[in-house]
């Protein structure tokens, strides 16, 4: 939610200045009015998208509170449940849900897991990705590494262009992290390489690019190893705890 508009000075010498040209507004108006609505389901989804910008209000002097309640009701439900679930609505609460996370996390940085390999196409990810961003994450993660299929760079791809696109937007940057099958030095190099190639060095940094891989340290640790001793450890010698 944005924070609430403090207002400014009452600048009366400037708006004594303006004027509205009236016929361009006229012209810009038709122009609006004449422009093809969407058909099938692009019209249903802007509909939907109407609905969920709708204040119910009831201003009638003689109001009852049977009227009041009825109007609650159908703000609580405002499109029957039958006809959502028969166009696959009925629980799209995404949006919604991590608006109500980010609400809870307050001030504490709130990262959003899309499990990327559940998600069909590289469409759906993008969107997943922007939808994350607008409600309010401020990282976004492929996956939680056990899924069937975790971090991809086809996917990596899509999501930090997604990222781009919303600082670009905004003006605000989103973290992001890939995870699972991460595992060698080499590929550390790669997701390094992607982040620089994408979005630049501003996102080689621990604030907003993390690598979800735990066991990928040890090697990095023997790949360290090596460049200062010449010769390679043995896991045991350099252990995780």
């Amino acid at each position: 939610m944005s924070a609430r508009n403090p207002g400014t000075v009452l600048d009366l010498e400037g708006l004594s200045k303006v004027t509205v040209n009236t016929q361009a507004v006229l012209k810009r108006a038709q122009h609006i009015q004449s422009l093809k609505v969407p058909k099938r389901q692009w019209q249903t989804a802007w509909l939907l998208k109407a609905v969920s910008c709708i204040d119910l209000t009831t201003l009638a002097g003689d109001d009852t509170p049977s009227n009041v309640h009825r109007l609650c009701v159908k703000a609580i439900q405002p499109v029957r449940y039958d006809l959502l679930k028969k166009i696959d609505m009925h629980d799209k609460a995404m949006y919604s849900e991590i608006r109500q996370f980010r609400e809870a996390c307050g001030d504490t940085h709130m990262k959003t897991i899309l499990a990327t390999g559940d998600l069909g196409n590289f469409t759906n990810i993008y969107k997943a990705s922007m939808v994350a961003m607008m409600a309010g994450s401020d990282f976004i993660k492929t996956s939680t590494g056990k899924e069937a299929v975790n971090a991809t760079y086809p996917v990596a791809i899509v999501m930090v262009r997604a990222i781009r696109d919303y600082f670009l937007r905004t003006g605000h940057k989103v973290g992001f992290k890939p995870a699972g099958g991460i595992r060698t030095a080499q590929e550390s190099l790669v997701w390094l390489t992607l982040i620089k190639e994408e979005l630049g060095n501003d996102w080689l940094c621990p604030r907003l690019f993390r690598l979800g891989a735990s066991s990928l340290l040890a090697d990095i640790e023997r790949q360290i190893y090596h460049y200062v001793t010449g010769q390679y450890a043995a896991y045991n010698e350099l252990p995780m705890a």
